[in-house]
């Protein structure tokens, strides 16, 4: 299943994979996804930033999709409904 990006309204194929976690809501280890298109790769990544919730960002290429803990490996829901 090809990935899609996590910005409201966009249907674009994903090329990123924005690991984040709320450290008032999950455990260090924890980590949640938004996928990114290379379009919204930076408003995404400064919208977790700025709450200090990003953790990582890698090309989707590299992210095991087994290893998705989050559930949103895929982009299924929007970065504005999280």
């Amino acid at each position: 299943m090809t990935p899609i990006c996590s910005a409201k309204g966009c249907r674009a194929e994903s090329s990123w994979v924005l690991a984040w976690n709320n450290p008032k809501l999950h455990t260090p280890d924890r980590r949640k996804t938004w996928t990114a298109c290379d379009s919204h790769r930076t408003s995404l990544a400064e919208f977790l930033q700025a709450r200090g919730f990003l953790r990582e960002t890698e090309p989707v290429s590299q992210v095991d999709p087994a290893g998705d803990t989050a559930g949103n490996a895929a982009g299924n829901a929007s970065a504005a409904d999280r």
